[in-house]
């Protein structure tokens, strides 16, 4: 890959990095289990009042919504209730990928205001199924395109614009961007597997950096005279998450797609995202959380590596205003991480980790994994299977699965077969 090719695939990040390592240098990170400071988890299974949830109707009739109302005013923001009415446009569908799939791209745009923003769905279907398939849906860091060198997929106006705002990228042919990130994608064996996949350019609902929410999505819902979210509104997560939504939307009036059978995947912060997707979206038949570290399924209160502090000062338009109030200050959270994978009962979750990735404490993420699972097991009597945990590329698979596999902040096939297998047993 040359100079050029390469500076794209970091234009998207760039200027968060720069925050973060600016943060990084001031605040030394806690790789240390013997320095993790002590803690107490709020208990999923007892209400506000003091009231213990011991059936599945005060589970779902009061303290899931209080846990639920809890993350939004505090974590990622409520959604609007303002409704906005979108149209759906299938504008490509044809043969793809050697006749194994039918490639299918999707336009949704607000009817008030057309093509602005423009948000557009690849979807692939494999082309030998009989009827109604499951599906994955994730959101991609750098443009449908990059997922596959398809040659067929659309490259979105919007990752155009965004593409060029760095000078040393204006010059770049489109077209050597493709299939840049497919390591990440294991296309065809999610299709061999009987699956259709499903991909949105996360930029296309809200672009990842910080100016104040004066793009995207958000100004959408403004009311009048406002020009940014309120602290307890949504930040980027809470925007993206919506768009996950507006997609399984679609997924359910595709004829091809069975709609009740959709998972939510996502990878990092699009891993949160899945997370609060899951959460705020019970539609969504199973949850997967690839190395989502703090604010995702890393448990806040350990403050290793990355740390709310830290989190809120290099990326502060991702969550809502009022997550500040407990930068250095996790243990006055009301919630913690595995109260938000509890919300995913009784759907099947995924926590996977990484050996390498330090940065999202993959003992935080199976943490909450093992912490969320009384309430599995008040509503589906499964939890996860492990007191402590499991060795490296040693899967733990269920109702609520974790893994940690070898290998750095990423997506593998690895990662794939595992989801795939559970994601088999749940959804076919």
């Amino acid at each position: 890959m040359n100079r050029i090719q390469s500076g794209w695939m970091t234009l998207l990040l760039a200027g968060a990095c720069l925050i973060a390592m600016n943060v990084h240098s001031q605040e030394e990170a806690n790789y240390d289990e013997s320095k993790v400071p002590s803690f107490t988890l709020p208990d999923p299974l007892f209400c506000q009042d003091g009231t213990k949830v011991d059936n599945a109707g005060i589970w779902t009739n009061k303290r899931r919504p209080e846990i639920y109302a809890l993350f939004a005013s505090q974590v990622y923001g409520k959604t609007p209730d303002k409704k906005v009415e979108l149209t759906f446009e299938v504008f490509d569908e044809g043969e793809a990928l050697g006749g194994k799939a039918i490639r299918r791209q999707v336009a949704f745009y607000p009817k008030a205001e057309p093509h602005q923003p423009r948000m557009e769905l690849l979807i692939y279907i494999p082309k030998a199924a009989s009827g109604p398939v499951p599906a994955f849906v994730m959101p991609n860091f750098q443009g449908n395109h990059t997922i596959n060198a398809d040659p067929g997929i659309h490259i979105s106006s919007n990752w155009m614009t965004e593409f060029r705002k760095d000078d040393k990228n204006k010059d770049t042919d489109p077209e050597s961007t493709r299939g840049k990130a497919s390591s990440r994608w294991s296309v065809d064996r999610i299709l061999d597997a009987g699956f259709a996949l499903a991909t949105i350019w996360y930029y296309d609902i809200d672009p990842d950096y910080d100016d104040g929410f004066q793009n995207g999505i958000h100004p959408l819902f403004y009311d009048a005279g406002q020009n940014e979210p309120r602290p307890d509104q949504w930040g980027s997560i809470g925007a993206w998450a919506w768009g996950l939504s507006r997609a399984l939307d679609y997924l359910e009036s595709d004829q091809d797609i069975d709609g009740s059978r959709v998972a939510v995947m996502g990878h990092s912060r699009l891993g949160k995202t899945a997370l609060w997707a899951g959460a705020s979206d019970e539609r969504f038949a199973m949850v997967i959380s690839n190395d989502s570290g703090c604010g995702g399924a890393a448990l806040s209160r350990r403050r290793f590596g990355e740390t709310v502090n830290r989190i809120n000062h290099a990326f502060p338009h991702w969550f809502c205003d009022n997550f500040n109030r407990y930068n250095n200050n996790e243990d006055a959270l009301p919630v913690d991480q595995h109260m938000l994978i509890a919300l995913c009962a009784p759907r099947p979750v995924y926590v996977a980790s990484a050996q390498d990735d330090r940065w999202a404490d993959p003992r935080g993420e199976f943490l909450s994994a093992k912490y969320a699972s009384p309430v599995y097991r008040l509503l589906t009597g499964q939890g996860l299977n492990a007191s402590e945990m499991p060795d490296v590329n040693q899967p733990v698979q269920g109702r609520v699965s974790y893994h940690i596999r070898t290998g750095k902040h990423d997506v593998t096939d690895y990662d794939w077969e595992q989801y795939i297998n559970v994601a088999s047993r749940f959804l076919k």
